[in-house]
């Protein structure tokens, strides 16, 4: 296993991260083999565990904690995230300072650690001034329960540059980490995201980096959709939404490209997101051991010059540049 640092900061992590954000396994079968995945993960050199309280009403948490503290604390990194639900009252949900100052007491109990490595605003609170969400996490770090920060999804270059700004005026604790959504077919963070986070030294670590698992190769066009896949359960039908004709017609293409490079496309698709040196790390879940298996292989792949060139043709991506005045 290779590792990064997250942005300019001293920290260092996996290149490829383990997601917990299972339902809750306690006292199931599937309890076991989820153990068995992390214990698998830190033998394989995994150092970095992500999670958040919004996971199975905090059950994600409490089962990480409860398996990682067989080890050492100084060799895990684990983080955790901030805004959404944790009950039915008014300040439940948010990034006011009542909310981030409730929810990380109820993290640190749950993960049974004394720290957070890295704590994330899960989403953008518009109802919350920006200057008290970063006073909050800023103050956090002074005391020592988060060494970092960073954001998640919905925030931009405008409201990372805005959060900047607020940031030097008041001589806070910077924004060390993003983790928005990226993988071979959603580049929006291309857009301009790189270029601010490259600006102010802020690290990227990316999740859902097989696209709700449209780039394992396990979906493939004109063939049904397979037993017990998340596209035949799946609520939200995230996936569902990303079988279209032209995706799956570049999957075939690009399954092409894995099988010359003597590799399989879930690798072929991390180890290309890791090419570019602006990503401290990718982070995928792995329901069982096998997975996460294939998932670490990852780490160090080189994908040669003409290979990346022709993944570049088969995906056809275009960044926008937006230019105003």
């Amino acid at each position: 296993m290779q590792y990064r640092n997250v942005g300019k900061s001293g920290l260092k992590v996996s290149e490829v991260a383990l997601g917990s954000w299972m339902t809750d396994l306690k006292g199931t079968a599937q309890e076991d083999v989820a153990k068995q995945t992390v214990k698998l993960a830190f033998d394989n050199g995994v150092n970095f565990f992500d999670c958040a309280d919004a996971y199975s009403g905090g059950a994600a948490e409490r089962f990480l904690g409860e398996t990682l503290k067989q080890y050492p604390r100084r060799e895990v990194v684990i983080s955790s995230k901030v805004y959404f639900g944790t009950g039915p009252g008014a300040n439940d949900r948010g990034l006011s300072r009542k909310h981030i100052f409730e929810s990380i007491d109820r993290t640190l109990k749950n993960m049974q650690t004394d720290y957070i490595d890295l704590y994330y605003c899960h989403r953008f609170d518009k109802n919350c001034d920006l200057t008290e969400t970063l006073r909050a996490m800023s103050d956090l770090v002074a005391q020592g329960k988060v060494l970092y920060y960073g954001v998640s999804e919905e925030w931009g270059g405008a409201r990372l540059e805005e959060a900047q700004r607020i940031i030097d005026r008041y001589n806070l604790y910077p924004i060390t980490v993003v983790q928005p959504q990226y993988n071979m077919v959603d580049r929006y963070i291309e857009h301009e995201i790189m270029d601010v986070c490259a600006k102010h030294g802020i690290g990227i670590t990316v999740f859902s980096p097989l696209a709700q698992g449209l780039l394992t190769g396990k979906y493939r066009k004109g063939q049904p959709l397979p037993a017990g896949s998340r596209a035949t359960w799946q609520s939200d039908h995230q996936i569902n939404d990303l079988l279209t004709d032209e995706n799956l017609d570049k999957v075939e293409r690009l399954l092409k490209v894995a099988d010359e490079l003597g590799t399989n496309l879930a690798i072929l698709a991390m180890a290309w997101i890791l090419q570019h040196p602006q990503i401290s790390c990718v982070i995928a879940g792995a329901s069982k051991p096998s997975q996460l298996e294939n998932n670490v292989k990852a780490s160090g792949f080189h994908i040669p010059a003409d290979a990346m060139a022709e993944i570049e043709t088969i995906l056809d991506f275009h960044r926008f540049e937006r230019h105003v005045g």
